[in-house]
């Protein structure tokens, strides 16, 4: 029997979702930074820096930035590691990853790139001092496995970040379902050419393990003293965890 799984409301077989998952981010990657800034009001900035600063990275550490993009994260990393440190750069995706690439050049960033599949990273065992994942996780066919792949290039005394959306404070989820369900395609349309990629957003936020539960899947896959952090009325989580 074939395997299927979620891409936003639709199911579909899990061996189709990584390229649907890839048709989307193909198509508003030029648009992507742009739609960020609009849809969030400017906020990713801050939750991607809070992140960033939560995960104690220190001058000299090895960094991985899984699902990194355009480099929003792996910018602020190179700030915090200095010229010492280590800081890859890794998408599955081609065109997000040379938005990325590009910016981190024009900035003159001491930035290794790969492109890879986070359920298949291509580095060693115990060789990170952070893995970080944001806004990438929940597009992700297996979770899990991602996640113990994670696990598995971190060092001892390493952690994982994961800034994801999650579940929004009870109070504001009419409203935020308006505006996920009404406005953002319309944005989309608009500004990024693609109504359907964004309807996708709001449905893939939707499906997505709420705060508790990704807590369970982060301990299940094998990390230590795992705690997350509500952003924003809760409309993003930050997750930590460590290995030992």
């Amino acid at each position: 029997m074939t395997k299927t799984t979620h891409f936003g409301f639709n199911v579909v077989p899990e061996t189709e979702k990584a390229h649907k998952v890839a048709g989307v981010f193909d198509s508003v990657a030029e648009r992507y930074n742009l739609m960020n800034d609009l849809m969030s009001g400017g906020l990713h900035r801050l939750w991607k820096r809070f992140a960033v600063e939560t995960s104690s990275v220190k001058r000299g550490g090895r960094v991985l930035d899984i699902a990194g993009g355009t480099a929003d994260l792996s910018a602020l990393f190179v700030e915090h590691v200095g010229e010492d440190g280590e800081v890859w750069l890794t998408d599955i995706n081609s065109s997000m990853l040379t938005i990325g690439r590009d910016r981190l050049l024009d900035q003159g960033a001491a930035v290794s790139v790969a492109q890879c599949d986070a359920e298949r990273l291509p580095f060693p065992n115990d060789y990170f001092d952070c893995v970080s994942v944001a806004f990438g996780l929940r597009n992700m066919t297996h979770k899990d496995v991602a996640l113990k792949e994670m696990l598995r290039v971190l060092r001892p005394g390493g952690c994982v970040i994961v800034l994801e959306f999650s579940k929004v404070w009870k109070p504001l989820r009419h409203l935020y379902d308006t505006y996920s369900f009404k406005l953002l395609p319309v944005m989309g349309k608009l500004i990024a050419k693609d109504q359907d990629s964004y309807r996708y957003l709001a449905e893939s936020i939707r499906l997505h393990p709420s705060q508790e539960e990704l807590k369970q899947l982060m301990e299940q896959a094998g990390f230590e003293r795992v705690e997350y952090f509500n952003l924003t009325a809760s409309v993003v989580a930050l997750h930590r965890g460590y290995k030992f």
